[in-house]
């Protein structure tokens, strides 16, 4: 049975209100002989691109060309800049400041938390089981109330590397009403599939996606949002006129045919970070490298400070997590080139943690 779900019940009054901003090319769709209408400069561009007309401001092309690529219907897509876009919009529609609460689930993305306090919108941490990083879906369950808007979860989770389960997504799902936000950011590197095909089953649930990590293309800034018809209307009506420019949009389809050099390379970045976990097992020093399902591996070492440095003195740059709680003494390295992950090994072989003083 299809969960059923009262979306007006959950947008914040003044957002059922807002009469949004009509932009001149949302006014007129099609081809003329003479635009005349956005105070455009008519004189041209000094670029080769005919880049002197906004853009379309809902992105039909490219999302129709998304659509065929996720197998979903372009009617369920949000396009922002980058994730964080669609974020701070899902606070901005769904939380009314100071008075509703969202979930989440450390160590995670920390976007999540930090849309929240911009938003004045209380943040329930729920922290990840220890070691095993997996949901806690007992408390999460406990925790929802009416006013739980938004839950959080990232699956393939950053900065673990560790998949949640879809039995926990599910159950959660199911016990709420308000919406369950799935980040699949990194879900190109993952031996499992993206939730997608439940878009139909669940109107609560929204699932971001990006051309940043799978697709190289982290200079374009473009973030997915799928979710069911209705949430992304209300996101279209909130957004800004034009936030996804004419260059970014272009380039976007240019890429989308060639996906086989994408697929090529995600074979190879799954393929060096088994090779990489396997080596970084080796060292004495290392306690811990957890398993990994995106482009990168989080490891758990005894002195994460004097490694880091350690690397930054020899040029390589690392993420240093060991302030984040749970993932204390922990570096995040992101999956290399092999010539680079060699050159990571060969620079990791001459360090003694022991002699090195920081």
């Amino acid at each position: 049975m299809k969960k059923t779900i009262d979306l007006n019940s959950i947008v914040r009054n003044n957002i059922r209100l807002l009469s949004p901003y009509s932009s001149a090319r949302d006014e007129f769709k099609g081809e003329a002989s003479l635009y005349l209408d956005a105070n455009e400069n008519n004189f041209g561009s000094p670029l080769a691109e005919a880049f002197n007309r906004y853009p379309d401001p809902l992105q039909r092309e490219l999302k129709e060309a998304i659509a065929s690529l996720k197998s979903v219907r372009s009617e369920q897509i949000f396009l922002g800049n980058g994730s964080d876009e669609a974020i701070d919009l899902l606070f901005r529609i769904f939380c009314r400041p100071g008075a509703d609460k969202v979930i989440t689930c450390p160590p995670t993305y920390g976007m999540y938390d930090v849309s929240a306090r911009i938003n004045d919108v209380e943040v329930i941490q729920i922290p990840l089981v220890k070691e095993t990083f997996q949901l806690d879906t007992a408390r999460i369950l406990n925790a929802i109330t009416p006013e739980t808007k938004l839950i959080f979860f990232c699956c393939p989770n950053n900065p673990t590397g560790n998949g949640v389960s879809w039995s926990a997504i599910k159950s959660v799902l199911e016990s709420s009403q308000g919406l369950v936000v799935v980040d699949e950011a990194y879900i190109d590197f993952a031996s499992y599939g993206s939730l997608l095909s439940e878009l139909d089953n669940y109107p609560n649930l929204v699932i971001l996606q990006t051309f940043s990590k799978a697709w190289g293309l982290a200079g374009l800034r473009l973030g997915m949002a799928f979710a069911s018809a209705g949430v992304i209307e209300w996101m279209n009506k909130v957004k800004a006129p034009y936030n996804i420019n004419q260059a970014t949009q272009a380039l976007i389809l240019q890429a989308l045919s060639r996906s086989t050099q994408v697929k090529q390379w995600i074979r190879n970045t799954r393929e060096e970070r088994e090779w990489l976990r396997a080596q970084l097992t080796a060292f004495p020093w290392v306690r811990t490298v957890y398993p990994s399902e995106a482009n990168f591996i989080l490891m758990r070492v005894e002195n994460a400070q004097a490694l880091y440095v350690f690397l930054l003195s020899k040029g390589i740059v690392v993420r240093n997590r060991q302030h984040i709680p749970g993932c204390e003494q922990c570096l995040r390295i992101s999956i290399g080139t092999p010539e680079e992950n060699q050159k990571l090994i060969q620079i990791l072989t001459s360090y003694n943690e022991k002699n090195t003083l920081y």
